[in-house]
């Protein structure tokens, strides 16, 4: 079961997608996620965005602890269906995006304090790259963004544009979690 862990909508349940490959994070590493973030006061007002949300997990638990504007971005059309019944089920605000990423990053750009990227573990690094880049060359990040990047620990580090600096690395078994930070050019 997949369960919000804290904030307005914390012990309730998450529907995830049936069936569709989606890897929702575990409780386990978004507890430690959110209490990395809410140490930094990075959750309060901010604006987030979910890139590959799958159930939504991420946005939507940054959403019950105080972000401000949450846009979650999932090109698959159930998941992004159960990811709306999903907000509408804990009475939530967020937007829902059923698109690929690549097409929602190629869009006005909405400029973000906080954004997640935790794609399917076969997707390219290639792939994650260009939207790593993409996310700093459209200006989708605000000064001092946060990029969390969720991935195997059997996958490479991002290879991080610039403009994105490399924070620090959290393992949680077959979890890493890589942090970057907008930094002016």
């Amino acid at each position: 079961m997949t369960r919000i862990i804290a904030g307005t909508a914390g012990g309730r349940e998450l529907r995830t997608p049936p069936g569709r490959g989606t890897r929702p994070t575990s409780d386990r590493v978004r507890e430690a996620l959110f209490s990395s973030l809410a140490a930094r006061d990075a959750l309060s007002g901010a604006r987030v965005m979910d890139l590959y949300a799958g159930s939504g997990a991420l946005g939507l638990e940054a959403a019950s602890r105080g972000a401000s504007d949450v846009l979650l971005v999932e090109s698959d059309r159930v998941a992004a269906g159960v990811i709306r019944d999903n907000v509408k089920r804990l009475g939530l605000t967020a937007q829902v995006l059923s698109m690929t990423v690549s097409s929602a990053l190629a869009g006005p750009a909405q400029t973000r304090d906080l954004v997640f990227i935790d794609p399917p573990y076969d997707l390219g690094e290639e792939a994650l790259g260009h939207n790593l880049e993409t996310l700093v060359g459209r200006e989708w990040l605000a000064d001092r963004a946060l990029v969390v990047v969720e991935r195997s620990k059997r996958s490479a580090e991002p290879a991080w544009p610039a403009g994105l600096e490399a924070e620090k690395v959290k393992k949680y078994g077959e979890t890493v979690l890589w942090f970057a930070e907008r930094v002016s050019d």
